[in-house]
């Protein structure tokens, strides 16, 4: 006989979210120089490239954040941060296009490869969503619209 448990749901605010990585001291982020990142990457390239991957993602981001606080959910940021979707996207001959959001919700337009793959579902919550609410912790959704 199995028991199988419900595990709830819970989806936190951006406040809730920031003040949880307070508490654990994730809210301040270490800047690598360029030399900082060569002398990492000799000796583990993998760590190198996502600390270089993520200070480019805050680079891009930064005309959009106001007091360190999670960036509002405009048209440009969002953008931006499905740029590096679309990268992954690419190299399946994929790609995706911002439709629009609303209130906590982006609808985005899966094309190219992406169009009647059986994975396109898979790809569309394992890769974009992922992508979206690492930066926006408010969405609570990216659908596909045809």
């Amino acid at each position: 006989m199995t028991t199988d448990k419900i595990i709830p749901i819970v989806r936190f605010s951006a406040e809730d979210l920031a003040a949880r990585n307070a508490e654990m001291g994730l809210d301040e982020t270490r800047w690598y120089s360029e030399d900082e990142l060569d002398a990492l990457e000799e000796t583990d390239p993998l760590l190198a490239t996502r600390i270089a991957q993520k200070q480019a993602r805050i680079d891009k981001l930064r005309p959009y954040i106001v007091n360190g606080e999670t960036p509002p959910l405009t048209v440009e940021a969002m953008t931006t941060v499905l740029e590096e979707a679309r990268a992954i996207l690419l190299r399946d001959g994929g790609d995706l296009e911002l439709v629009s959001i609303v209130d906590t919700t982006v609808k985005v337009r899966l094309k190219g490869a992406c169009v009647g793959c059986p994975n396109s579902m898979m790809d569309l919550k394992n890769v974009v969503e992922k992508i979206v609410r690492r930066t926006f912790p408010q969405v609570t959704s990216v659908q596909n619209t045809y």
